[in-house]
């Protein structure tokens, strides 16, 4: 091991078992203060998870664009809780600022203030707000992740104007989606010639925008894993120059992930009750149905996020004993993911983890916790604790420094 390099401090497996200890421990006490009705303030869902969110987003601009900037020669843990306190700055300034009084100048439905004052559903805002963030998920990580940074890199840039490029370059194919995506959507709400409306009614068999939830998640997934559990595979197959790699890549995971999708909505009637779709349906028809599994797919890849994460980032990518870049061990993780993704899914519904941990009062009956679960906001609070801990604190205390 080189000079330097980190290791864990206490070995594997039990490094890896003490970080996802803490991680679920931060997670769930935090979660109690900010979004559980049982605790002080009572978030859930809204506005919980726009902030969660955003704070997700942001980490990717301050860590994966700007390498830390200006912060990365301050040891720790000082660096990162400098960081964490900026990356809420940040995003405090983007949605209240930036989306409520700038851009809402424009579109009413980004401006909280704007619904506000024409006696509008504010959450309206909020939603949003989130769908942005869903879009940039992929959006932003995957010019570093697809296309090695292309076109910004390589080039003599330093930072932060090399961060401020890619910031500037994801948040244009990120505007680019999200008119695509999201705005018509808000058309639906809005009506009138100003907003195209949902072009997706047919083909997805309903006009609500988890439709791109659906399989846009499973897309997020895709781009995610293959840093982490996958290594780069199965993209480190395609030998094209840039940007034709990228664009292959991109491809293949936006039509993986709609494959992904169709399939968790042909089988989830194999395990969610009959009276989950007889209730949807009654009350607003098949489209409500429709919506609902778009929506199911999405929370059903949420639980894939903290096993591919924690298997990569604080179990050193085990293969046991296998070699980590060959494409056994790239199966071994890929099937551990999904039944570890599994067991999660099943303790959050089935063993009704999301009530009586979570404190979500819909979820008494059964058939309820289904449509009603909001698993997809807890899994992604989930990974908060373990992204920061990696992208701010490098990892601080569980790894230390080869001497």
């Amino acid at each position: 091991m080189a000079a330097g390099e980190l290791k864990p401090r206490w070995g594997q497996p039990l490094t890896g078992l003490v970080s996802f200890g803490t991680f679920l421990a931060i997670a769930l006490l935090t979660w109690f203060i900010f979004s559980d009705h049982r605790g002080p303030v009572g978030w859930f869902p809204y506005p919980f998870v726009m902030y969660l969110a955003m704070m997700i987003l942001v980490g990717i601009w301050q860590h994966m664009f700007l390498g830390d900037w200006p912060f990365q020669h301050i040891p720790q843990p000082k660096r990162g809780i400098i960081m964490t306190l900026m990356n809420l700055v940040i995003v405090w300034f983007v949605i209240d600022v930036l989306f409520y009084r700038i851009l809402g100048i424009g579109f009413n439905f980004l401006s909280y203030y704007g619904l506000e004052t024409l006696g509008k559903p504010v959450i309206l805002a909020q939603v949003a707000v989130v769908c942005f963030v869903l879009i940039g998920f992929y959006t932003y990580p995957v010019f570093t992740i697809f296309f090695g940074k292309w076109p910004i890199q390589p080039s003599n840039l330093p930072q932060p104007a090399a961060g401020f490029a890619e910031l500037g370059w994801g948040s244009f194919i990120t505007l680019f989606c999200y008119a695509v995506l999201i705005v018509p959507f808000f058309g639906n709400i809005f009506t009138g010639p100003a907003l195209g409306t949902a072009w997706w009614s047919t083909i997805g068999g309903t006009s609500h925008v988890h439709w791109v939830f659906g399989w846009w998640e499973w897309a997020i997934v895709i781009l995610f894993m293959t840093p982490n559990v996958w290594r780069m595979k199965p993209w480190s197959a395609i030998t094209v120059a840039q940007p034709w790699k990228g664009l292959i890549s991109v491809i293949i995971s936006l039509v993986g992930a709609y494959i992904i999708a169709l399939i968790c909505k042909a089988a989830a009637p194999l395990w969610v009750p009959a009276e989950t779709f007889q209730s949807l349906e009654e009350a607003k028809g098949i489209a409500e149905v429709q919506r609902f599994l778009w929506l199911h797919s999405a929370e059903i890849a949420g639980f894939a996020l903290i096993p591919f994460l924690i298997w990569h980032h604080y179990f050193d990518d085990s293969a046991f004993g296998l070699d980590k870049d060959g494409w056994s061990a790239f199966t071994l993780r890929t099937l551990g993911v999904g039944l570890l993704a599994a067991g999660s899914y099943w303790v959050y519904y089935y063993g009704n983890f999301g009530h009586w941990a979570l404190g979500n009062h819909h979820m008494t009956e059964l058939s309820h916790r289904f449509p009603h679960g909001e698993s997809l906001v807890w899994n992604f609070w989930w990974i908060i604790p373990l992204l920061f801990n990696e992208w701010f604190f490098h990892k601080w205390p569980f790894y230390v420094h080869q001497e």
